[in-house]
C-alpha cells in the first residue's frame, strides 16, 4: 500500500483516537457516529470470540466488538474509562469496545508513514498506517478492513436472526 496514495500532503487528518493497553489507536472522526459508556450486552450464540454481544441503541440492535480480542490482546475488566465506539462499516452500525477515548485531534497527513513491513500480512490489512505527533505514534486504523467480508456476512446473518 502506498500510503501517499492514501492522503494528499496537505491534507490534516481529523481523528478520534483511543487506548487498547498501552497502544494509541485512531480513527477517522467521519466514520465515528457517536462515544458512549459501555452498558449491558445481550450474548449472540455461535459468534466469534471478539464479539461481545449486541446493545440496544434507542431502538437499535448494534454488534459490539472487542478490539483487545480483535488484535489478539489479553482481555482486560471493564473500567470506568471504557467505551463503544459506534462506527459505521459499509453501511451497518457497529460498537468497538475500547479502553478509553482520549481525544480528538488533528494530524497532518505528512506525518503519516506505512505500517512497518512487519506487521502488513494479512491480519493487519485494518492498519492504514502510523502517525507521529510529538513524541507520540499514533496507529491509523482502516474500520472497513477491521472485519473480513465474510465476517460480517456472517455476523449479519446471526443478527438477523435475533432481531
Amino acid at each position: 500500500m502506498d500510503i501517499k496514495k492514501d492522503f494528499d500532503s496537505k491534507e490534516v487528518l481529523q481523528l478520534v483516537t483511543f487506548r487498547l493497553g498501552n497502544e494509541e489507536f485512531s480513527l477517522d472522526i467521519l466514520r465515528v457516529q457517536e462515544i458512549i459508556r459501555h452498558m449491558d450486552l445481550t450474548r449472540v450464540p455461535r459468534t466469534p470470540d471478539f464479539v461481545e454481544g449486541v446493545i440496544n441503541l434507542r431502538g437499535r440492535v448494534i454488534p459490539v466488538l472487542d478490539l483487545r480480542k480483535r488484535f489478539g490482546l489479553p482481555a482486560e475488566d471493564r473500567t470506568n474509562e471504557t467505551r463503544i465506539i459506534v462506527v459505521d462499516v459499509d453501511n451497518r452500525t457497529v460498537g468497538l469496545k475500547v479502553d478509553a477515548v482520549s481525544e480528538v485531534l488533528r494530524l497532518p497527513s505528512d506525518t503519516v508513514e506505512p505500517p512497518p513491513s512487519i506487521v502488513t500480512g494479512a491480519e493487519s490489512e485494518y492498519i492504514k498506517g502510523v502517525g507521529k505527533l510529538d513524541n507520540r505514534l499514533i496507529i491509523l486504523l482502516d474500520v472497513s478492513k477491521i472485519l473480513s467480508r465474510s465476517e460480517r456476512d456472517a455476523l449479519g446473518h446471526q443478527l438477523n436472526a435475533v432481531a
